[in-house]
């Protein structure tokens, strides 16, 4: 009897396995292939950064990607094209010149904060590929290169209001400036509660974080994903001032950014629109709503876990 039970078992076994190969061999049929479209302009760097981004991002954010034997075998194929196809829809080495200046910058800061946080090279393709791993050292040249974009240096803007005569400024606060997605500028978060302070002494600034009433309800009641109307407003200064008591002070004033939920109006950009107005003009950023992209490419990647949103207290 005992060997007749092992008999079927080994019998189911080989009917499992045999299955499991069937499949596994069907499906190599249908594995997706992974091209390599040409370079139209790519990115130009210094030696030192290009040599790190070359080995830790070009496979998954260039035209130039490096597939292996065996990241052509399916089901593992699948994996890698999706990863490759989502890493070049985000941005792409090799067709640099298609992003606007401040687009190539703010997408610099996405990789950097990205690898800094350890959510880029992803944790599935580094098992595969060791050597792509970022160190300490190599985060720092990344960081000191990203500080010296032109982006880096702020207007002071201490100095314009000083120079600009009482009619101007009036004339100034009269108007309502408009995001190219339809956002408006609004001062109301002036009366709506403080839920964060942030600073980033890397790049010299100081950001107090707003919460508008459905927001910090929202968050005390630990309400995720947040609904429809809540708002956060961003307000930050640039470098930071300390003085010989080392008290910190803000430097001068940057921008105002804002996010406001509306699951319908900007379905394409997880339920969230975002704005940011630079500058005593409040000057609405980006030409276009595009660079909402953007703004929610680094969100996904950075903070899925809290619907998207930085720098608040949830947990």
């Amino acid at each position: 009897m005992k060997k007749s039970g092992l008999t079927v078992k080994k019998k189911k076994l080989v009917v499992v396995f045999g299955t499991i190969l069937f499949i596994l061999a069907g499906i190599q049929f249908t594995s997706p292939s992974i091209k390599n479209p040409p370079s139209t302009s790519e990115i130009a760097l210094p030696a030192d950064v290009m040599a790190i981004l070359k080995r830790a991002c070009f496979d998954c954010h260039s035209n130039n990607s490096s597939v292996e034997w065996f990241d052509r075998i399916a089901p593992v194929s699948y994996l890698v094209s999706h990863d490759i196809n989502e890493g070049r829809s985000r941005f792409n080495f090799s067709e640099w010149e298609r992003n606007p200046p401040v687009v190539r910058e703010l997408l610099l800061w996405e990789m950097v904060n990205a690898i800094e946080e350890r959510k880029m090279p992803l944790q599935r393709y580094l098992r595969m590929h060791p050597e792509a791993a970022v160190s300490t050292t190599e985060l720092e040249i990344l960081k000191r290169y990203v500080n010296t974009l032109p982006g880096r240096h702020k207007v002071d803007t201490m100095a314009i209001a000083r120079a600009l005569p009482d009619s101007q400024i009036q004339q100034l606060m009269k108007a309502v400036p408009v995001s190219a997605n339809g956002i408006e500028y609004s001062d109301d978060y002036k009366n709506w509660k403080i839920i964060s302070t942030t600073d980033k002494y890397d790049g010299g600034s100081m950001r107090i974080v707003y919460g508008n009433d459905i927001m910090v309800n929202a968050i005390a009641a630990n309400k995720l994903p947040f609904p429809d109307g809540a708002q956060i407003v961003k307000v930050v200064w640039g470098k930071h001032l300390e003085d010989s008591l080392g008290n910190v002070f803000p430097g001068n004033f940057q921008n105002v950014q804002l996010m406001i939920k509306d699951s319908k109006r900007f379905s394409s950009t997880e339920g969230w629109g975002f704005a940011k107005f630079d500058g005593l003009q409040l000057k609405p950023f980006g030409a276009s709503a595009i660079f909402q992209t953007t703004c929610i490419n680094c969100h996904r990647l950075l903070a899925p876990e809290n619907d998207f949103v930085f720098n608040i207290p949830t947990k």
